[in-house]
């Protein structure tokens, strides 16, 4: 029976926190004159790392940027951090596990503090869409992929 327990997967969440918040606002009160119409740019990252056993810490990052014209308005980045149990997962179920699944429960808490953060740096709403981590996924491993096999080649020749 206890091998039978030991054999079953777990994944859950120990904690979630907020690491690191920070807001800019380099136009100062002159962003508050302009029409607000800025062009919004939004960069993801992930990243994990080993705490112990069985946890695992994931800091999903964000940063967003808003533009009027060519001047920086907003700039706003938040590392949102989770401590997950990942019991009795390895390899590649683990990589998912921990690229998908705990960047998705992170996603609410860091779409909040930046939406949070623009409001109390006096600027309207940001309200991020909803983020397709499986497909980002996928497409790093791709490119993981295709970067070793390019490597190889030039490595053979």
């Amino acid at each position: 029976m206890a091998e039978n327990e030991a054999a079953q997967q777990r994944f859950g969440i120990q904690k979630i926190y907020l690491k690191d918040a920070s807001l800019e606002a380099p136009l100062g009160a002159a962003a508050f004159a302009k029409d607000w119409q800025p062009k919004i740019n939004v960069d993801i990252n992930t990243k994990n790392s080993k705490v112990s056993d069985d946890n695992f810490e994931v800091v999903l990052t964000m940063t967003v940027t808003a533009t009027l014209g060519e001047q920086t308005a907003l700039l706003i980045e938040v590392q949102q951090a989770g401590l997950f149990l990942a019991q009795g997962i390895t390899g590649e179920a683990l990589s998912q596990t921990l690229g998908i699944m705990a960047p998705n429960l992170l996603f609410p808490y860091i779409r909040e503090t930046i939406d949070s953060l623009a409001i109390k740096g006096g600027f309207p709403t940001i309200n991020l869409q909803p983020i397709n981590f499986e497909a980002l996924y996928r497409q790093a491993a791709q490119q993981a992929t295709q970067q070793a096999v390019n490597k190889m080649s030039k490595e053979a020749h």
